[in-house]
């Protein structure tokens, strides 16, 4: 068991950072869930994304809960969530969500909220602007949730001052004021998409959130009574939670392969999905416990909606079909490709690096009699740029390796999606249903991440969950 591993499974104060190495949907629940049971933690901190997210965790007992703002430990008893400063507020959606987890067992949710005073608010106008915008865009859209996260960052990028905050929730007249104004600004800066949406499906309701006038004061009341509810805290709220010494995991959302500045642009979420905004958090917390930095992967790729997929096969889909993850109004369809040890390994190498993997829909193995795995594509040109190559036959050049960015170049970025559109996978088969089928597929795994496999999973639940060095 390699040292990092092992000095975090003997630390008395420690945290686990849980991120997607894909495109979202690897298991960022399951394994959330699985830790804080097996650390006994307290606390889960969500710090990135906001209420698109979608992590599923079916609990040992059958109870099932589709986590979006609430952390994913939220089943075992009093483990409390903290909504980080990175992180994007839906007030309303977190009621909406509180009381589906009171139907599923959990009556207290909201009671073990805390909410930074600095995160940023999602309103009624940014989830109507996001939907507009998406619905001009016609058959080039994006893959956008809908949530309006997008257009709340890219608002504070652009007025930083005009931008609601959670600590604003306490002041309903500075609400109304932002409000009227947002409203104002948002029907000025899409008019053209607003009239060339009209008689669209579904746009009839986002276009009459920016122009009725009422639609202020009925979320102010809404959101109002969600924040009597919760704890809005300072800066200083996480260092103390921190300081107790017990276990926290913090929760990542989305994908490293979707992240803001790593993904594919255009087909990228507004939001770092590295382990950078956790150990940021952690840092200004004065941490010194152990941290460790697992990455989650399924054992076959999947991503919602439009962007490149290389290894993509349609015939997957037949073989994976899951009881919680469907196509969707504004994602679109849910997509499923072969295990590629160059996104993999891209996601790591943007990453940082990791001290463990977690490699989750492992049940899924014997369901295919023949799988093939990607390390290799062919590229009829090969940007130096963007590959590391190796000789290929025929006068084609095989890329072996995707390199990561160096800087923030969202142009770089569209041009390494619309190569990835375009490259053909170079398949090996691989025998992963037989009875060696997991360690074949976790030892592919860590040699295209660089990192071991410590984290198991075969089932939907936490009692399908191996994790190294507990039980």
């Amino acid at each position: 068991m390699d040292t990092t591993w092992t000095r975090w499974l003997g630390a008395g104060r420690r945290a686990a950072i849980v991120v997607d190495l894909g495109f979202g949907d690897a298991g960022k629940g399951l394994v959330t869930d699985a830790l804080t049971r097996a650390l006994g933690a307290t606390l889960v901190v969500r710090f990135n994304g906001g209420a698109q997210a979608g992590h599923n965790v079916v609990a040992p007992d059958g109870r099932h809960h589709t986590f979006a703002q609430f952390g994913a430990g939220s089943f075992v008893a009093g483990v409390r969530t903290h909504l980080a400063a990175p992180a994007v507020v839906h007030p309303t959606a977190l009621a909406v969500e509180a009381a589906h987890l009171a139907r599923a067992g959990v009556p207290d949710a909201l009671a073990r909220l805390s909410v930074d005073a600095r995160a940023l608010l999602v309103t009624p106008v940014h989830q109507a602007a996001n939907r507009l915008r998406e619905l001009a865009r016609g058959a080039a859209r994006h893959g956008s949730c809908g949530a309006g996260i997008g257009e709340t960052v890219a608002g504070a990028l652009e007025a930083p001052g005009e931008a609601l905050r959670a600590g604003d929730l306490r002041d309903t007249t500075r609400l109304a004021s932002a409000l009227g104004r947002l409203q104002a600004r948002k029907r000025a800066e899409l008019g053209e998409v607003i009239a060339a949406t009209r008689g669209v499906d579904g746009a009839a309701e986002e276009i009459h959130v920016l122009e009725d006038t009422a639609v202020a004061a009925r979320w102010i009341e809404a959101a109002t009574r969600v924040a009597s509810r919760i704890a809005i805290v300072g800066e200083g709220w996480l260092a103390a939670a921190l300081a107790d010494g017990r276990a926290t995991v913090f929760e990542g959302a989305q994908g490293v392969l979707l992240d803001e500045w790593c993904g594919f642009h255009p087909f990228t979420t507004w939001s770092t999905c590295t382990f950078a905004g956790a150990l940021g958090l952690l840092e200004g917390a004065r941490f010194d416990g152990e941290i460790a930095r697992v990455g989650v992967l399924r054992s076959y790729l999947v991503r919602h909606g439009a962007g490149p997929l290389p290894t993509e096969d349609l015939a997957l889909s037949t073989r994976f079909s899951e009881p919680h993850n469907h196509d969707g109004p504004w994602q679109g369809r849910v997509r499923r490709g072969w295990p590629d040890a160059l996104l993999a390994g891209y996601a790591a190498s943007v990453c940082g690096g990791l001290d463990a993997v977690a490699l989750t829909h492992l049940d899924a193995l014997p369901r295919v009699p023949a799988w093939r795995v990607c390390r290799r594509y062919g590229l009829a040109r090969l940007d130096p740029d963007l590959f590391d190559a190796t000789a290929g036959g025929a006068g084609v050049t095989e890329a072996a390796r995707i390199r990561p960015p160096v800087g923030r170049d969202l142009d770089r970025q569209a041009a390494l999606a619309r190569a990835l559109t375009v490259a053909e996978p170079r398949y090996e088969d691989v025998a992963w249903h037989g009875p060696l089928g997991a360690e074949r597929a976790a030892a592919f795994y860590e040699e295209a991440l660089g990192a071991p496999v410590r984290v198991r999973a075969a089932g939907p639940s936490a009692a399908d969950v191996r994790i190294d060095g507990f039980g």
